[in-house]
């Protein structure tokens, strides 16, 4: 059986690594630092961490001011409250004036254990997408989590990233290395291009494996870059194949669909479908349970595709 690691469960001792080569690396927390897996950092840095409690908005200043004398501030907490909750705070005081801070967020979309809608982030890639200077990453695995880290370091400007809380395959290919704006070809296929990014990447991949069976051969692009995506790529992927679906475990109005819709429509107009929360709010369940009753199961996405190649408009 194939390697399945978290996301989550790799960024401690990325940061950790990180934290010995650069001491400007600090951690500022709200609270989330157990469920976020950043606690060896804690352990290992304690002076360089920062727990400010509940208090998202506050954690999001203080990682300002941090940013301001020179420290490169990791802020983490749970997707849903780095977007919805500190909304003002992230927009007005860090990627206004443009701050060096990273902003970690924890069990993003439909995937937060049994939490609710509450707790569930589909909006935040929305959100974060329409604020200017704000580059957004989701990576796909744990591998391209590790890259991400050490990148967003060196990155000038804030970012915010997506950490998944479940475990998944690695499925970046040998010797792939993390680049802003450049997604990575994992299926090539000219019946249907999807692109995908993130928890559903492993579903949309058994989907697509599937349907090569029955004779339908489908591109697979990793978009793990949400902003600025890859719109070279994206207009190849249209013309090769002429049909494009966009899988987002997010709400489908400002997601990856949103964002591949734009480029469609300006670059090369094309026949789109877009798969996610169909502008509805989430529920508590288990991550199967919620893939069932929104459509984003491995087999829905399979059905969609195969529906979308074989239909005549």
């Amino acid at each position: 059986m194939a390697e399945r690691l978290a996301p989550r469960d790799v960024i401690g001792k990325a940061l950790t690594d990180l934290g010995r080569r650069n001491p400007k690396v600090v951690c500022v927390d709200a609270d989330f630092n157990v469920a976020s897996k950043i606690t060896e950092f804690q352990k290992t840095f304690p002076e360089r961490f920062i727990q400010v409690g509940i208090a998202e908005q506050n954690m999001m200043g203080i990682a300002a001011g941090l940013a301001t004398v020179g420290f490169i501030p990791f802020a983490s907490t749970i997707s849903a409250f780095t977007s919805r909750r500190a909304c003002d705070q992230v927009t007005t005081s860090i990627a206004l004036p443009r701050l060096n801070v990273k902003i970690m967020g924890l069990y993003p979309g439909l995937f937060v254990g049994k939490n609710g809608a509450s707790h569930q982030s589909l909006e935040d890639i929305g959100i974060m997408r329409s604020i200017a200077n704000m580059a957004v990453v989701h990576p796909s695995d744990a591998n391209e989590m590790v890259q991400v880290v050490d990148w967003a370091a060196e990155y000038q400007g804030p970012v915010y990233i997506r950490v998944g809380r479940d475990p998944a395959p690695l499925m970046m290919p040998k010797g792939y290395k993390f680049q802003l704006g450049k997604a990575v070809t994992l299926r090539e296929g000219r019946d249907v291009g999807v692109i995908a990014y993130g928890d559903l990447l492993e579903d949309t991949l058994t989907a697509v494996d599937g349907l090569a069976k029955k004779g339908i051969e489908a591109g697979v692009l990793n978009m793990s870059s949400l902003k600025p995506v890859d719109e070279e790529e994206i207009v190849r992927l249209a013309e090769e194949t002429g049909r494009i679906i966009t899988v987002d475990n997010h709400n489908i109005i400002g997601g990856l669909g949103s964002a591949v819709a734009e480029v469609l429509c300006e670059k090369r107009p094309t026949r789109l479908r877009r798969i996610g929360i169909r502008d509805v709010f989430g529920k508590s369940g288990t991550n199967d349970e919620m893939k069932k009753y929104f459509g984003i199961s491995a087999d829905d996405i399979a059905r969609q595709i195969e529906d979308f190649v074989r239909s005549k408009a």
